[in-house]
């Protein structure tokens, strides 16, 4: 008995995601490298967009309302928007979620709580220097990583032809 309650508890606290906060888009979902992981390998019928940014990235900043659009624009046709942000989570409340509500962010927000970004980078992209912003957007039969500050027709330029 002991030993499925520890169980509980792990998973509870653990494996699923550390936090759920109120925000402009209903939640953001606070996790290590290993809990989010699976979505950049995911297999169904979706095409991913995967954004790694943070609060204090100028040119993070200046590209989120393009993914915004994005996920707007193709939200019906199969597409997935998720911006993982790369903040403290010590600034969630007075960073992260000022930022969400103040932008009204829609899309699925992440905030990478993981210290061991010399662990995980390679794991998102052998290419990945570690800068940011840095972008994956994969379905079934593409993968592309890239390292820049993204404009709206580049985005959809790639995006388009995988929808």
């Amino acid at each position: 008995m002991k030993k499925l309650f520890l169980v509980y508890i792990v998973t509870f606290f653990f494996i699923t995601p550390a936090l759920k906060a109120n925000s402009a888009n209903d939640e953001i979902a606070i996790m290590d490298f290993d809990t989010f992981s699976p979505m950049l390998e995911k297999e169904d019928e979706y095409t991913y967009v995967i954004n790694f940014w943070a609060t204090w990235c100028a040119p993070c900043v200046r590209e989120i309302p393009y993914f915004e659009k994005l996920h707007e624009n193709y939200k019906d046709k199969n597409l997935r928007v998720i911006l993982v942000s790369l903040d403290n989570p010590d600034h969630l409340d007075s960073r992260v979620i000022p930022f969400i509500e103040n932008h009204n962010l829609k899309s699925e927000i992440i905030l990478l709580d993981d210290v061991s970004a010399n662990r995980w980078i390679p794991l998102v992209s052998e290419e990945w220097s570690g800068a940011i912003p840095a972008t994956v957007i994969y379905n079934n039969s593409f993968r592309g990583f890239y390292e820049k500050e993204f404009k709206y027709d580049e985005l959809e330029e790639i995006v388009l032809p995988l929808l």
